[in-house]
């Protein structure tokens, strides 16, 4: 019977949990808010202020969420993640990952801001910011691209959607790693103890 490749750890449970509540608080903003946005989409679905309340609930969720994460989980992976990111070298995620991570932070906390000013300035015309409501939609669309191209390379082209293994069960397999992420690979591997993994579900998207 032929046997697994060794498996190498990639992704901590905090990391994953933090991964997965961004992109699920995501995928319903983006909807809401192309329902909020568009005038055909918006009289095709219809009751707009319920869509409303839907995308300020989430985006409040999304938030209270995340700090429960930081709050319960396992900081020091979510730090030494933070510092991976300082560098834009190829190591656990290449550069391409690197600069999608620093794009999607920096635009959640573009989407938390320019959000707050067009929900307050309803209530307070003296927060009434005239470009808030300009950079937040530009926002969303050029985030709708960037997670096109990030739903393609973790899902369909053959070549990358194994790494969806690493953020749905933690681990992928040491063959994808060398070929993929040669150098954090070696490294990994050569550390007690962090190569192998027990057996669990089988590789998403491998070969």
């Amino acid at each position: 019977m032929a046997t697994r490749p060794s498996r190498l750890v990639r992704f901590s449970g905090t990391e994953r949990a933090v991964h997965w509540v961004h992109a699920t608080a995501f995928c319903i903003l983006l909807v809401t808010g192309l329902c909020l946005y568009l005038p055909s989409l918006a009289e095709l679905v219809g009751r707009r202020p319920l869509l409303k309340e839907i995308h300020i609930y989430t985006a409040l969720a999304w938030a209270a969420a995340l700090l429960y994460v930081f709050a319960v989980g396992d900081r020091r992976s979510l730090i030494a993640a933070a510092r991976e990111l300082d560098r834009l070298d190829a190591g656990r995620l290449n550069r391409g990952q690197k600069l999608n991570a620093i794009a999607s932070a920096a635009f959640a906390i573009l989407f938390a801001v320019t959000g707050f000013f067009l929900w307050y300035g309803e209530r307070d015309t003296r927060f009434r910011l005239p470009q808030a409501l300009l950079v937040h939609d530009w926002l969303m669309y050029v985030s709708f691209f960037l997670f096109i191209g990030h739903l393609f390379l973790a899902v369909i082209y053959p070549k990358t959607r194994h790494s969806l293994n690493g953020m749905t069960y933690g681990w992928v397999d040491a063959d994808w790693a060398l070929a993929n992420h040669p150098e954090w690979a070696s490294r990994l591997r050569q550390e007690e103890g962090q190569e192998l993994v027990s057996d669990g579900p089988p590789p998403v998207g491998y070969g």
